[in-house]
């Protein structure tokens, strides 16, 4: 068990400055946001151990977030099970656990904040269309880990539009990325491992905000918390950084206060694949089973010798 690029342990420390007088940290709020889509592995526990260690090396708040909007995949044993085994770990959180599906509301305001400035778009697209339109053009767009929107709907007149609303047609709401950069003119943001990040908003290209299924999605929704949460830290793995992109406009556009970030490097199995829900012996639950201790389970995701990133 190894991460993917060697170093994930944060150290906080005292800034010193030029006359030797100690300056204090940031007080960090930061959360830990599974979906209670299937029990905890390895991987969840090195993101929850960074956000608790960042919180409380800080005299800060760590706190938990249920990512539950994908209610097909949501079973309340899944709730209980992800609480007992970061009790059972000791990372503790302070409060009472988020749930996102009792935030609707708050995800259809934004919504519609986007919506009256014309920074979204509705999609009637089904999958089969978007894979013949990429057929069409001889190959899709390519992201960083899947291909992007063709565009299909953003081509709709406002007449084309209104007319499949009113049909009752089933849609989601993807974000006109091109014009929410516009607007909010040339951005970054900072991660305490890669630096100072340029954002570019054709990374991801038009995401979806709001599925037809769910009534949000997770860009929406994750920008959204953490600004009602008062996240100023969010930890999270590295295969989210190019989503950051589009997380920095939303927040300008939704007047959110843009948080520090660190992108931790993920846990791999032997095989150098990244751990996964479906990998039942790596769960918490089933090294709990087996006879080892919380310290023991945390000495897992502990990183070779000397490895660190070092907060300043």
């Amino acid at each position: 068990m190894h991460s993917s690029k060697g170093a994930f342990t944060c150290t906080l420390f005292l800034r010193i400055d030029s006359a030797g007088a100690k300056q204090s940290v940031m007080i960090i709020r930061s959360r830990f946001a599974p979906s209670p889509t299937g029990r905890l592995h390895l991987g969840h526990v090195l993101a929850a151990r960074i956000a608790f260690s960042l919180a409380r090396d800080s005299g800060g708040a760590f706190l938990l977030r249920h990512e539950d909007i994908d209610a097909p995949r949501v079973r309340e044993d899944f709730y209980q099970g992800i609480e007992e085994d970061l009790e059972w770990l000791g990372l503790k959180w302070d409060g009472t656990a988020l749930r996102q599906s009792s935030r609707i509301a708050a995800y259809e305001a934004a919504l519609e904040s986007l919506r009256e400035r014309g920074l979204v778009y509705p999609c009637f697209c089904t999958r089969r269309e978007i894979h013949d339109e990429w057929a069409r053009m001889g190959a899709a767009p390519q992201g960083p880990e899947a291909p992007i929107y063709p565009g299909t709907c953003h081509k709709l007149t406002s007449d084309e539009q209104q007319t499949k609303l009113v049909s009752g047609l089933s849609c989601g709401w993807r974000l006109d990325s091109r014009k929410a950069h516009e607007l909010a003119g040339p951005l970054t943001f900072r991660d305490l491992r890669f630096g100072e990040i340029p954002v570019d908003p054709d990374l991801l290209g038009d995401v979806v905000l709001v599925r037809k299924d769910i009534g949000t999605a997770y860009h929406l929704a994750v920008v959204v918390d953490d600004g009602f949460q008062q996240i100023n830290h969010v930890t999270r793995g590295e295969d989210l950084l190019s989503s950051t992109h589009v997380h920095r406009l939303l927040q300008v556009l939704l007047g959110i206060p843009a948080p520090l970030y660190l992108h931790h490097p993920l846990m791999l199995d032997e095989a150098g694949n990244r751990l996964a829900k479906r990998c039942d012996s790596r769960s918490i639950a089933a090294l709990r089973d087996s006879g080892l201790t919380p310290a023991q389970v945390l000495d897992l995701t502990d990183p070779p010798p000397g490895a660190a990133i070092v907060l300043s």
